[in-house]
């Protein structure tokens, strides 16, 4: 059993990356975000709470956050470990998640840090837009709809952006991370846990990276 965090600013692949982890070692991708947009989509009370904050690229208080997460983390096997995307975002969000886990005989095997220089995470980001049919994503410079306004794999005619995937937006979120989430690299850096990963470099190449940490961290815990 292996648990995984991975770090990055907000695009840095790591939904992407996780994802692969997910399917190549058969442990459980936890996306915070996923998770929030999903409690906004169903109008929930806690939902409407975490709106606010995300459409300003504002942090959802950390109470609301670790609620969600441990929920799911309760849900697992013990034998199944997991990728935590998108969560610990601050210092104080990582000590709580490292005092929970103790407390149920888990811990945090390898931090995973995905580097993107801003300006390439703002190109990235704000030309991103999805088909509100089917939900297939779409870019405005690394992949248009073959056909102009028709999605390619449903046919839809209608698209949609994310309120926080405006640039202004996204520059808050990247202003958000520098200030409260990296300093959660020290914290880790400081238990022998990080790993650092050039997000600019090809996506399998990256893939094949995260690779070699992870079976790296099994043969350390085998022998």
């Amino acid at each position: 059993m292996t648990n995984v965090i991975l770090l990055g600013p907000p695009g840095a692949g790591k939904g992407t990356q996780a994802k692969y982890l997910e399917e190549k070692f058969g442990l459980k991708q936890l996306s915070s975000g996923d998770m929030l947009r999903a409690a906004v989509a169903s109008g929930s009370v806690v939902g409407q709470k975490a709106k606010s904050f995300m459409d300003h690229g504002s942090l959802v208080p950390d109470d609301v956050v670790v609620d969600i997460v441990f929920d799911h983390i309760d849900a697992m096997p013990g034998s199944k470990g997991f990728i935590l995307d998108g969560f610990p975002r601050t210092v104080d969000q990582a000590v709580v998640l490292d005092k929970k886990l103790a407390e149920k005989g888990r811990r945090i095997d390898a931090v995973i840090v995905i580097k993107v220089s801003d300006d390439r995470l703002v190109a990235r980001i704000a030309g991103r837009f999805t088909c509100a049919t089917c939900g297939e994503g779409y870019h405005d410079l690394f992949k248009r709809p073959a056909v102009d306004g028709a999605c390619d794999k449903c046919g839809g005619h209608n698209f949609k952006r994310r309120p926080d995937d405006q640039p202004e937006t996204v520059k808050q979120r990247l202003k958000v991370y520098h200030q409260q989430t990296a300093p959660l690299i020290d914290y880790y850096q400081q238990r022998g846990k990080v790993t650092l990963i050039d997000g600019e470099l090809p996506i399998e190449t990256v893939s094949r990276e995260l690779d070699d940490v992870l079976r790296d961290r099994e043969g350390a815990e085998s022998s």
